[in-house]
């Protein structure tokens, strides 16, 4: 079983998918615990993935068609944010 925690701002870290089949345990900050697959966490990470592309004008593949403005790499988010009562 895997082990998170929930951070101050709601976010857990998540910069992957988890396998479908893995057991998430996450800790909320009111303390609660709750247990998700593998299978829910990806798709709440394919949500927000989509969510932040959308918000920054990227494609479907994360891939920006507007000039070069920077050198860091944005294409990617590490942090999901969950809440305590969502749906296993």
């Amino acid at each position: 079983m895997i082990n998170l925690k929930q951070d101050a701002e709601g976010f857990i870290r998540m910069n992957r998918h988890f396998p479908e089949t893995a057991l998430i345990s996450i800790t909320f900050n009111n303390g609660s615990e709750q247990v998700y697959s593998g299978r829910r966490l990806n798709g709440i990470y394919d949500e927000a993935l989509a969510a932040y592309r959308a918000q920054n004008h990227l494609d479907a593949k994360g891939y920006s068609r507007a000039p070069k403005k920077t050198v860091h790499p944005a294409n990617k988010i590490e942090f999901v944010p969950v809440h305590a009562g969502m749906a296993p």
